[in-house]
């Protein structure tokens, strides 16, 4: 029998299926031709192409792609689960750009929109021509949503729409902002392009994480929009929540992807660093180190496998998310810490992925859900008790 494959230890693979594989080969070519080649000059500058990797990523059809209809390819969930991995293996900041356009903008729209508000914006945005942001999240109000202060007031036959978001993704390049804002009839969503009057989106600079992804804040100056650009069902934070948890789902994955380059960045770094005569992989605490990454790497893996086999099926609670999320996020730290000693200085070189994984990390670990409020929601789920307050 052959020894297991250092990159593959629980052979996962072999659990895919046939389009499940296909979606990851293809995606890790394009990532390998495409972006890793440019990965560190945009994250060191702060910069991304953004409307070209629009057309790449539409052109593969990662673009909402887990979604029916509209131009999306209706893959499995795993499927775009592993793209969220493929891609997240070169950086973070780009399985964000993917994540935002698919799982929260387009998601809220396929969701909660009219089939007009479909027909607009779905086909353009499933094949990059159009990108879209998803504004919930305010200077004030992060993990208490309910606590907006952006507010949408009736106005003859329109809305008017006054606020700030902040920390939003492809803010700066978006065609469409989904926006969510408090009214009389709670919270509610809108439609909003950006080209709106009043509508203004400033980037957020000085960031020493995610550096390569457009982040920026929003300002809505009596922005008014018809009855129509308003999500006709959804009131209160069911409707956000519901395209978070899409988000979600996507880190889980993803983060598989970013803890996998760190352990063979270092694997691959002992193996060929020769001290004291022999390669620092012949080091039993260096073994050590390496046996701790591996596990961590294959355990996430399987988390992730096994949410996303949960969600195919239809079992899918969000509960199940926030145990993702929460699990696999702390293992892509660790083994990013834990990578990085093994590079010694060398490891806070942008000539390694390492350090840079290992910043972007701890900008996943805080959006979509910090930490503690998946913890809170995974001891509410096996206590039966609230915490939050």
């Amino acid at each position: 029998m052959n020894s297991p494959d250092s990159a593959d230890f629980l052979d996962l693979d072999s659990e895919l299926t046939g389009e499940e594989r296909d979606i990851r080969d293809a995606v890790r070519a394009y990532a390998s031709a495409e972006l890793e080649p440019n990965i560190a000059d945009w994250y060191e500058t702060g910069a991304l192409p953004a409307k070209q990797l629009a057309k790449g990523f539409g052109q593969l059809g990662l673009l909402g792609m887990h979604l029916e209809g509209y131009g999306c390819a209706g893959t499995s969930a795993v499927a775009y689960g592993i793209a969220c991995r493929e891609l997240e293996a070169v950086d973070s900041g780009l399985r964000s750009f993917v994540s935002v356009q698919g799982s929260l903008a387009m998601f809220a729209i396929h969701r909660w929109g009219t089939e007009e508000q479909r027909q607009q914006w779905l086909p353009a945005m499933a094949t990059g021509e159009l990108l879209g942001c998803f504004g919930l999240t305010e200077p004030d109000a992060g993990s208490d949503p309910g606590s907006m202060r952006t507010r949408a007031r009736r106005d003859g036959g329109d809305w008017v729409i006054d606020g700030t978001k902040m920390w939003i993704t492809n803010g700066t390049v978006a065609d469409v902002a989904v926006v969510w804002a408090q009214t009389d009839e709670g919270v509610r969503g809108f439609v909003v392009p950006t080209n709106t009057p009043g509508f203004s989106a400033n980037e957020v600079k000085h960031k020493l994480s995610l550096r390569a992804s457009l982040t920026a804040e929003l300002v809505l100056e009596g922005v008014r929009v018809p009855a129509s650009a308003a999500f006709p069902e959804v009131r209160g934070l069911r409707g956000p929540l519901s395209c978070l948890n899409e988000a979600r789902y996507g880190i889980l994955y993803g983060v598989v992807g970013a803890a996998r380059a760190c352990y063979q960045s270092a694997l691959n770094y002992t193996l060929n660093r020769e001290q004291f005569g022999k390669p620092l992989a012949g080091f039993q605490l260096t073994q050590r180190k390496l046996a701790d990454l591996l596990v961590e790497v294959n355990r996430a893996g399987l988390v992730a496998l096994r949410i996303g086999r949960l969600k195919d099926a239809g079992k899918l609670h969000h509960n199940h998310v926030s145990f993702g999320k929460m699990a696999n996020v702390r293992s892509a730290i660790e083994v990013a810490r834990t990578a990085r000693t093994l590079l010694g200085a060398n490891g806070i070189s942008l000539e390694y992925p390492v350090m840079r994984h290992m910043a972007n990390l701890e900008t996943v670990l805080t959006y979509e859900g910090t930490e503690e409020m998946h913890a809170l929601s995974l001891g509410q789920a096996i206590t039966g008790l609230a915490a939050f307050r």
